[in-house]
């Protein structure tokens, strides 16, 4: 099996060699020019995964893999490193930071994982928990992401059910705020209920993110039954009332239940 995945993967590094001598298009890029496209094809596979369609992912995957290779041929060209390089520093980084595995060290379960993860950055030189986290990432996978990091360095509660009063303690403050008809503040207080909010979706080990993103699919459904049955009925939304809109909410809600 092992032959067969590395004779591919020479293939692929072979093609995509070919493609920089021979295509214009492949010829012109860099690494900036491919960064849009990157993060593009990071969206297409997380709706790829979403959606559970494995052909799809198999498919983004790749074209994922593309991308890797494309940036350490760029590289490779600039005489700075090649892909063997990036495979190599992986390989170190994942045995380093896998002692429990690769070493002697014990652990319990996953959280001493994570613990025992960051204690090791920290030794590589990272000056915070947090430089890990990429200033670049949307704002609610951030936040996610700066909770799991303090996580785990023991920054957290300790029983999840308490996050409970610390969520109904900022949407306390945000109706005060909201009250007082101050935009600087209510927009603060809007930040400090979400920021809580996915802290309590990560307590109890719920993605934030796919959680918003299957609501969003979901909406979108709906909105669209309801547009094609008032359609259908020679209406339009702007026409109907709330309470017609929510007639055929409600049955389209009733059809996501029974699918």
């Amino acid at each position: 099996m092992m032959k067969k995945e590395l004779g591919t993967f020479d293939r692929l590094l072979n093609i995509l060699q070919e493609l920089r001598t021979k295509c214009p298009w492949d010829r012109k890029q860099t690494m900036e020019s491919l960064r849009n496209l990157t993060i593009e094809e990071v969206y297409e596979l997380a709706d790829s995964i979403l959606q559970k369609d494995m052909p799809e992912i198999k498919k983004e995957l790749g074209d994922l893999l593309l991308h890797i290779v494309f940036y350490a041929r760029i590289a490779e060209e600039q005489k700075v490193f090649g892909i063997a390089d990036v495979m190599e520093s992986l390989c170190d980084k994942l045995v380093k930071r896998h002692p429990h595995v690769f070493g002697d060290t014990k652990v319990k379960d996953h959280k001493e994982v994570e613990e025992n993860w960051e204690e090791i950055k920290m030794k590589e030189g990272y000056k915070s928990i947090l430089s890990g986290v990429p200033s670049s990432l949307p704002a609610l996978i951030k936040s996610n992401r700066i909770q799991q990091k303090v996580r785990g360095v023991g920054f957290d509660w300790d029983q999840k059910e308490q996050i409970w009063d610390k969520v109904r303690e900022e949407l306390d403050e945000l109706q005060h705020e909201v009250d007082k008809e101050k935009r600087e503040e209510i927009e603060s207080e809007f930040g400090d209920l979400l920021f809580s909010i996915i802290n309590a979706a990560r307590l109890y080990d719920i993605d934030p993110e796919n959680a918003l993103e299957k609501t969003n699919k979901k909406f979108i459904k709906r909105f669209k039954y309801l547009e094609e049955n008032t359609i259908n009925k020679g209406k339009s939304l702007k026409d109907m009332s709330l309470d017609e809109m929510n007639v055929i909410w409600e049955k389209a809600k009733k059809d996501d239940k029974e699918e």
